[in-house]
């Protein structure tokens, strides 16, 4: 059976349990999620941006295989609420309804990971004040402790998940911290520090800051030297590279996967899953 009519089928199963009287949503995520990670592939460089403005928050994303996803977050109430803007959020969206249970219960029929074999990045982009917000998210994550990579200062224990703080970033109060269960999406500056790559293991830029590439025709080589080289340094140090704002094009896709960029992120799943695959 071909992966895109194993996906079809869980799907079908999934929505017949759905119609069933009695399983609740997490009974539903229980029976899909081994079988889900058995016929999918995981593709460890895609990332859902804006992953929770898809009709199935994290679900569709695990569906095509990617392996991080990035939700915005705000404080609100002492809830960690879920939207894009301010106006957007409402209590029935919470960063813990909409990805915390769900990976919990999706790592327990899975056999400890999301996918087997593979990691998983949960980015946490705060979008309200950092430091109230960052407080409020460490108590959370704290009931998921079995679930998360664990920092320390004496090193790392990476587990079915990796939280990074993104957007606002109470960086200070993150670097103080031991043992603590996020890390920060770093920036390209941090690329000329010394911060340890167990704070910052990841660095992130938007695209249309340092290229002017849109991935029509090809990729002046200037420019791909310079990805090359960014790719390069950010590796050396033991960081990850993403870039944020990249035009939905193939040819770009292409040149990002070449280059080794660790998180290639996209609004249409299915086109980038498709496209990952097929290279």
């Amino acid at each position: 059976m071909s992966g895109r009519a194993s996906r079809s089928l869980l799907l079908a199963v999934t929505l017949w349990g759905c119609s069933q009287p009695g399983l609740d949503d997490a009974g539903i995520a229980a029976v899909g999620s081994a079988s889900l990670a058995a016929v999918v592939t995981p593709q460890p460089r895609a990332h859902a941006h804006n992953d929770y403005a898809h009709p199935r928050p994290l679900l569709d994303a695990l569906e095509h295989g990617f392996c991080s996803v990035e939700a915005d977050v705000y404080l609100e109430g002492g809830a960690l609420l879920v939207a894009h803007l301010p106006f957007q959020t409402t209590p029935a969206r919470t960063l813990r309804g909409l990805y915390l249970e769900p990976l919990r219960r999706r790592v327990a029929a899975a056999g400890g990971r999301v996918y087997p074999g593979q990691g998983f990045t949960l980015l946490v982009d705060v979008k309200s004040d950092a430091e109230a917000t960052y407080a409020a998210l460490r108590a959370q994550l704290a009931d998921y402790a079995d679930l998360l990579t664990e920092f320390r200062a004496e090193g790392v224990e990476e587990r079915a998940v990796t939280v990074l703080v993104s957007g606002n970033r109470a960086r200070a109060a993150l670097a103080a911290e031991s043992p603590r269960w996020a890390a920060l999406d770093g920036r390209l500056p941090d690329l000329e520090g010394d911060a340890p790559s167990a704070l910052i293991p990841l660095v992130s830029a938007r695209w249309s800051a340092e290229f002017a590439w849109d991935g029509a025709g090809s990729m002046p080589e200037g420019e791909r030297a310079r990805l090359h080289e960014l790719v390069r340094r950010a590796h050396a140090q033991g960081r990850r590279l993403r870039f944020w704002g990249t035009p939905e094009a193939p040819a770009l896709w292409s040149e990002l996967r070449a280059a080794g960029v660790d998180l290639i992120g996209t609004d249409e799943l299915e086109r980038l899953r498709a496209h990952l695959e097929g290279e």
